[in-house]
């Protein structure tokens, strides 16, 4: 709203200093700042409203250290971060920009999926929560609003060079092309680009016209298992939001440079217009998390509960899918995946002994992989900063494939 605001107040009446707010920079900075602040402020308010209306976190008895005092904790704090991001974004951003548009739904929707789940869990003591199939029909109609419209909504475009010649003239020049395309980037590797209508393109000739039947299915997945893979990493203090700030910070470097053209050209990647603008987003939900780490930091005064959770985690493949890095999932979400790979590794293997030898055997103590740890004696701020440090190397490796290919 301020940038309409100043952008108005330029045009018309040259104000002085109102032009700042036409910088990506100016209002990414504001953004962040704002939202931390905001955080802080709230946060004990927040904090006390819901030890008022009893949301407090209820604590099943795995034998772990320490896991008892945890009981009485408030949670459902991510209603901390939705708010201290959705005020600067909706201040600095430019509210019509379509990328803007798909994240503060991702925002408000898995907020609202995640909240509903920590309802009824805390006040109606139902230990499940919401069924297995609402959550999975919420996040299936997530995933179809964002494939369907970055699939067919005409902003959402790469930039390529098209030979063009002028009429009259021998010379050729590359002339920029703004162009739908389904293409993505794969990682560590040379002429990195994949276009997911290849994998469909092969039945016939015509058969392109179809991808989004693959390419929609393909971002619901990817959403799901993200945002899953945050709601289990979420089981230590400070763990799941330390590491998403990692994973932030990554993907911050990754919309600079790919909504800017020079970087764009001298790194050699793709160029995507307007998406320079997700800075706001990603800044002020940043900062919404680094304030809420304040708090939910060892010895933990609130945990986020699903609303945080399942929202943090759907944001971030969100964006990942946006800036066309999400085949770099696995490296950049590091964490996230070695905690849904342990609990898959454990299910399965388990499974797959009690079939063949009667009786099911494990791989870890326990998992998420965090409660491993956790049961051959790690404390359980050694554990988070051990992670923390995991998802640090993990962040730099996917840096480097911006050149290493």
């Amino acid at each position: 709203m301020l940038y309409y605001l100043f952008e108005y107040l330029e045009s018309h009446y040259e104000l002085p200093g109102s032009g700042l707010f036409q910088f990506l920079t100016f209002r990414s900075a504001l953004a962040g700042t704002i939202s931390i602040l905001f955080t802080l402020l709230i946060g004990k308010r927040v904090i006390g409203a819901l030890q008022k209306f009893q949301i407090k976190e209820t604590v099943r008895d795995l034998g772990l250290e320490g896991q008892k005092s945890k009981e009485g904790t408030p949670t459902m704090g991510g209603i901390i971060i939705i708010i201290a991001t959705l005020i600067p974004v909706l201040l600095m951003a430019q509210l019509h920009n379509i990328y803007i548009i798909i994240l503060v739904v991702t925002l408000l929707w898995m907020g609202f999926i995640g909240g509903l789940d920590d309802y009824l869990k805390v006040k109606k003591n139902n230990k499940k929560g919401v069924k297995g199939i609402i959550k999975m029909a919420g996040q299936v109609a997530l995933g179809i609003f964002v494939g369907s419209v970055f699939y067919f909504h005409s902003d959402i475009t790469v930039r390529s060079y098209a030979d063009y010649q002028p009429q009259n003239q021998e010379i050729v020049i590359d002339q920029p092309l703004d162009q739908k395309a389904t293409i993505t980037t794969i990682p560590f590797v040379k002429n990195n680009q994949f276009d997911y209508k290849s994998l469909i393109s092969w039945i016939s000739p015509n058969a392109y016209q179809y991808t989004y039947l693959v390419f929609i299915p393909i971002i619901f997945f990817i959403l799901a298992a993200v945002s899953n893979g945050a709601n289990l990493t979420d089981g230590l203090d400070g763990l799941a939001v330390g590491s998403s700030v990692i994973v932030l910070v990554v993907l911050g470097v990754f919309i600079w440079v790919s909504g800017n053209l020079q970087f764009a050209d001298y790194l050699n990647i793709m160029y995507i217009p307007n998406i320079g603008e997700i800075t706001i987003f990603l800044s002020a939900f940043l900062g919404s998390l680094i304030g809420f780490l304040w708090f939910n930091s060892y010895p933990a005064s609130v945990f986020m509960g699903d609303i945080g959770s399942l929202t943090v985690g759907a944001v971030i493949s969100v964006i990942t899918v946006l800036v066309r890095k999400e085949l770099l999932l696995p490296l950049l979400c590091g964490v996230f995946f070695i905690q849904t790979s342990s609990v898959l590794l454990q299910v399965g293997y388990f499974k797959y002994t009690r079939a063949k030898f009667g009786i099911g055997q494990r791989i870890f103590k326990m998992t998420p992989l965090h409660h491993h740890f956790q049961l051959i004696g790690l404390h359980e701020s050694k554990i988070t900063i051990r992670f923390w440090i995991f998802g640090i190397i993990c962040a730099i490796l996917s840096i480097i494939t911006l050149k290493l290919r």
